[in-house]
């Protein structure tokens, strides 16, 4: 009886060894594993260091989808990628292998477990008008009319500022609204969720210690190549990194002072990965991994064993746990 491969989601902060254990299942499972990447900024071409990209190396030991999709100044938002993954996934499991989804953003992940939320077509006249707003207009307008999503949205995300302040004038329902609906507990039938559990003891070192590492590895370089290339989108300048160093380009922040904002909001952005995260853990079975240390290796073992564990790998032979 020919049995279909489930999907692995693996979950957990940034930072936090993703990489590593999918790259370690993708050479396990019996049948071998290809990765897909969930994360809204390694979707652009040249911004690898400080998305955190799989190397060359890393690659080159397991196929990888999902990356270098589109140039960093052009738009790409989860209504493109979840139909990519989606026949990517299928794609996989024709060939006897097994998808590995790694995340990465928190609304690809969603949206991949349970589909999209349901919400008006972009209006561009409408769009248009917003984008021509100063920011503390758009803060302001949102504060009065959605205050749940002002309270999520962060006061320099414009692009979901408008999108917010065009859904509540297109329906006159505030998006808010609709995500708290959406957002139920949920995952696919056909998908084995892999969730990796730092405490912020133990991440937040990891962070402040990769901030450093992607320093190292040329990533005020890279930031100002595309900088001065004008290649910077203004969805792709948000990615964690590249707004604080285009600020020190720029003469608004000196160098220690910006890679200092790196690690503080990189902190911060895993902080509420982990929050997002310990109520799926809540509510959705899985593999979930406590991780107490930093040792990379452990983390992956466990996993691992989960896996194999797990009954939806039953018809399968089971991978090899060290």
């Amino acid at each position: 009886m020919h049995h279909t491969p489930p999907c692995i989601l693996i979950v957990g902060p940034t930072a936090g060894g993703k990489t590593s254990l999918s790259l370690e299942l993708a050479e396990r499972l019996p049948g071998g594993g290809e990765c897909l990447c969930a994360d809204s900024m390694q979707v652009y071409r040249g911004m690898d260091i400080g998305t955190a990209k799989p190397t060359a190396e890393e690659r080159a030991r397991a196929p990888h989808h999902l990356l270098d999709l589109v140039e960093p100044d052009e738009p790409f938002t989860v209504d493109h990628w979840l139909p990519l993954a989606e026949r990517t996934v299928q794609d996989i499991r024709r060939r006897g292998r097994f998808p590995i989804l790694v995340g990465g953003t928190n609304l690809y992940i969603k949206a991949f477990m349970s589909g999209m939320m349901d919400g008006p077509a972009p209006d561009e006249a409408l769009r248009h008008s917003l984008e021509a707003l100063d920011s503390a207009t758009l803060r302001g307008r949102l504060e009065q009319v959605d205050p749940a999503s002002a309270e999520r949205i962060h006061t320099n995300d414009r692009r979901r500022t408008i999108r917010a302040l065009e859904v509540h004038q297109l329906t006159g329902v505030a998006i808010s609204s609709s995500q708290e609906q959406w957002d139920r507990p949920e995952i696919r039938g056909d998908t084995l969720l892999v969730g990796l559990n730092y405490p912020a003891e133990v991440i937040n070192p990891r962070i402040n210690a990769r901030v450093r590492q992607m320093m190292g590895e040329g990533l005020l370089e890279e930031v100002s190549t595309l900088h001065d290339q004008g290649r910077l989108g203004p969805q792709a300048i948000e990615a964690l990194g590249y707004r604080q160093l285009v600020d020190h380009l720029e003469g608004r922040l000196e160098l220690e002072e910006a890679i200092e904002q790196i690690k503080i909001r990189t902190r911060r952005f895993a902080k509420n990965q982990r929050t997002w995260l310990k109520r799926f853990q809540a509510q959705i079975q899985g593999c979930w991994i406590e991780c107490p240390d930093d040792d990379t290796q452990v983390v992956v073992n466990k996993a691992l064993k989960s896996v194999q564990d797990h009954p939806l790998m039953t018809p399968f032979q089971a991978p090899k746990s060290t």
